[in-house]
């Protein structure tokens, strides 16, 4: 299986873009900011977008950065995960 299918890898995958701009998906799920489907659907588009190799380097470089707030512009997922984060 290769990473582009892998939904353990983009489960993940997810969940670290999310944790890197401050959205806590346990927190989000048990405030019913988020559903099981919805999650399941963060991680299919996840699993389908090209940008994966630039997401793996961008989520390399936070490691050094102060923390950041939004995710990568390229992100599928970035108006969502966005939306997600408690106001």
């Amino acid at each position: 299986m290769t990473m582009q299918g892998n939904t353990y890898f983009h489960f993940w995958l997810t969940r670290s873009v999310g944790r890197t701009i401050g959205l806590n998906f346990s927190q989000a799920i048990g405030d019913g900011r988020l559903d099981a489907e919805e999650y399941r659907n963060l991680v299919y588009s996840c699993q389908t977008c090209p940008c994966v190799e630039s997401c793996q380097r961008w989520l390399a470089g936070q490691r050094s950065t102060p923390r950041v707030t939004r995710p990568p512009t390229f992100c599928r997922n970035a108006r969502k995960l966005e939306a997600l984060k408690p106001h």
